[in-house]
């Protein structure tokens, strides 16, 4: 079971990269770029706030996975 959990860390760190990628290159940059009020707004929301939230916490969590803070034998 530990080992299924250290896939899925990794699995978790890739998934976090794909989210960054497509926050970025396809909801945050082009809303910016638009040069409409509330794409804007709503490119910077998902660049600032979003994208850091989400695909972080899925890196710390593949992380924690990764490393065996999640393990059986840790009581």
């Amino acid at each position: 079971m530990n080992g299924l959990k250290k896939i899925l860390g990794i699995v978790w760190i890739l998934v976090a990269l794909v989210v960054a990628y497509f926050g970025i290159t396809v909801m945050g940059i082009p809303k910016i770029t638009s040069g409409k009020q509330e794409d804007l707004v709503f490119g910077i929301i998902i660049l600032f706030i979003l994208v850091p939230i989400v695909s972080g916490g899925m890196a710390i969590f593949g992380y924690y996975s990764l490393t065996g803070e999640y393990s059986d034998d840790k009581i």
